[in-house]
Parts: C-alpha cells; structure tokens; sequence
C-alpha cells in the first residue's frame, strides 16, 4: 500500500442489467477515488450493457465473454485484480459517496483489519429506500459481530464489504458451485480466519427488484444459506436456528413484497 492512497480494486460482475449498471458505473467513478482498479466481466450481455460500458471505457478496464456465472465472472475478475483492498459490487447496487475513502482510511488506520463492512441500505427500482425494517434489524447485530451469530444469521451486507488481498489469498476464491449466497459462504470462510471490523457508516445501496436474484426468490437464497452452515457448523442448534429464522424471515420478505407491490397477501 502507498501511505496515502492504497490501490482499491473493484469488481463488477455483469449480466443483462442494462437498466441500472450506469448508476453502479457512476457511483464507483464518482468516488473520485486515485487509486481505483475498476474491472467489469460482462458474461456476453445482449441488451444495451456494453453501449453503457464502452461510455466509461477510459476509466476502468471490461471484458464481455461467456462465464459460468456470477461466481466465476466475480473470481475472472478479482485474477486479474491488482489492488491491495478488493471488493465487488454488482451491477444494480450502487455505493454512497466517498466510500472508498472510509474504507481506505480504515485500513491504513487499523493495519489488524483484514476486512471491514458498514451499514447497507435497501432501494427499489427507482432508488427510493425500502425495507427500513430490514436495514435496522441488521445494523442491530452488525454492533456484535459474532461468528457465531453469522452462523445463524448473515448481518454482513455484500455491496459494503471491502478486504485486503491477504485474505483472499487465504480464504481462496468464491465458490463457483453455488447460484445464491456465494457472499455468505465467503463471510464464513473469512470468520474463521478473521475478525470482522464495522465501520459505522452507510457504504452502499443494495437493489431488489423483480428480476434481481433477492427480489425473485428468498426461499432458493435461504435455502441455500442453510446448505451453507452445514458445512461450517457441526451443532443441530444451530442448524434448527438458522431454519428457524430463515422461515421467518421469508414470512416477513413475503409480507414485505406484498405491500411494495400493493398484492394481497
């Protein structure tokens, strides 16, 4: 790292959301940041993504290619990463001004952080903030930060999650064999390792929307969670309690998407 600026590389994995990755593209840029290493891997979008990416193509580097997914386009991505802090985005979310500052500033300051979160809001389609309910129950238990806690529920917010490269060249890469929750098997790998610092800040915006993996399907996300800590937990009090609090929280998901969309439920 220089003393001043350590290089922050951002990946964004990209697919088809031509409708909001120039708002994820601006809010990097916009960071303003003069050490960033923005790197997008497009999976061979068909809609107007890259006429969107090849606008911005003097600040950051692309490649559009078949992938394997949101894994592997995030894990092409952080190999040809050269940063010392690295993060991903993807490409509906959005992050809050002068972020990378605050997480630059962190690190350089607290050279035993490994990797650092900071509160996350929900926006919909058009930006507004949903989901309050949701923000606070999280930040409530982003103030312990308990590995064990993790284990039953996932506090960690992927768009404001940033960690030096030491980590990933112990933790490995994301795993390529999950469709959902691969953040949160990585949150899990890292917990074992490292302590997980919080910066009491909010750091990014994270979308649903009707074809966003989060607004399409809570069930198939917690189903998988639940896969997930079997493999890192050997207690079935665990195990009942993560099931019992993912059933809970779909029942309140589903409660929540009825009245965003004004549906019965």
């Amino acid at each position: 790292m220089t003393k001043t600026h350590p290089k922050i590389s951002i990946i964004t994995p990209s697919y088809n959301q031509g409708d909001y990755i120039e708002q994820t593209i601006q809010s990097v840029l916009n960071q303003n940041y003069p050490n960033l290493e923005f790197i997008i891997m497009d999976g061979g979008s068909t809609d107007q993504t890259l006429d969107i990416i090849k606008k911005y193509e003097k600040h950051l580097t692309w490649v559009s290619e078949p992938d394997k997914g949101q894994s592997n386009a995030i894990n092409k991505g952080f190999a040809k990463a050269t940063g010392d802090i690295l993060a991903f985005i993807n490409t509906d979310d959005t992050y809050e001004p002068n972020t990378l500052h605050t997480v630059a500033n962190y690190f350089m300051q607290h050279p035993d952080a490994y990797w650092l979160t900071g509160k996350c809001r929900n926006i919909d389609k058009n930006s507004n903030e949903i989901r309050k309910l949701i923000t606070h129950y999280k930040n409530f238990w982003l103030q312990f930060r308990s590995y064990k806690i993790l284990t039953i529920l996932n506090y960690v917010s992927q768009p404001a999650t940033f960690w030096r490269r030491e980590l990933m060249q112990t933790t490995g890469p994301m795993s390529e064999n999950l469709n959902y929750a691969m953040d949160y098997d990585y949150w899990l790998r890292a917990g074992q390792h490292y302590k997980l610092h919080f910066v009491n800040q909010y750091l990014a915006n994270f979308r649903i929307h009707p074809t966003s993996k989060a607004g399409a399907s809570a069930n198939a996300q917690f189903d998988a969670e639940i896969e997930i800590v079997k493999q890192y937990v050997d207690s079935n009090l665990i195990l009942g309690l993560h099931k019992l609090h993912c059933g809970l929280t779909v029942g309140v998901y589903r409660q929540l998407l009825a009245k965003e969309h004004q549906l019965p439920t």
